[in-house]
């Protein structure tokens, strides 16, 4: 098995909501950039969800999660994994949320499924107050329900 590095965190000092995954899979790696998978539902949800376009370009992407509050990472920082499955992680280094949390005013933590939680469960137990465990994006996760993000990212960016 190989080890692989994963993605720097997408932020800026205006992120109010972070968004984790577990890991980029085998098409985002080779992509470069964060839910590179068509297949997979995270941009479409997003997207839809603030009524624009899912951008074509990375540069696009960062920009529609600037301009719309929301930070992305993965809690894996490196491991050893083949192929894309969450399963297959081997020896999983976690990234260290506490400076990224401290550099804007986050509200909340969204976890793209049960791994990202797990993790954050296990490395950061002093922020779970502020993570929801939501249904997997990925395309492998037959349970998933877009009601279930719509309904937190509602809750987070419907306030005002």
């Amino acid at each position: 098995m190989s080890r692989f590095e994963g993605f720097a965190p997408v932020s800026d000092g205006e992120s109010r909501v972070l968004i984790l995954g577990s890991f980029p899979s085998v098409k985002s790696r080779r992509e470069g950039f964060y839910y590179g998978n068509p297949q997979n539902r995270f941009w479409r949800m997003l997207c839809g969800f603030f009524g624009e376009e899912v951008p074509s370009s990375v540069e696009g992407k960062i920009a529609f999660l600037h301009r719309n509050h929301v930070a992305l990472w993965d809690m894996v920082a490196s491991c050893e994994v083949k192929g894309s499955a969450d399963a297959s992680i081997k020896e999983p280094a976690a990234v260290d949320l506490v400076p990224l949390l401290s550099s804007a005013p986050f509200g909340a933590i969204l976890c793209n499924g049960a791994a990202a939680f797990g993790m954050l469960e296990e490395h950061f137990p002093d922020l779970l107050p502020m993570a929801k465990k939501l249904p997997s994006t990925s395309p492998a996760n037959p349970r998933y329900r877009e009601e279930a993000w719509h309904a937190e990212l509602a809750a987070l960016f419907c306030k005002d």
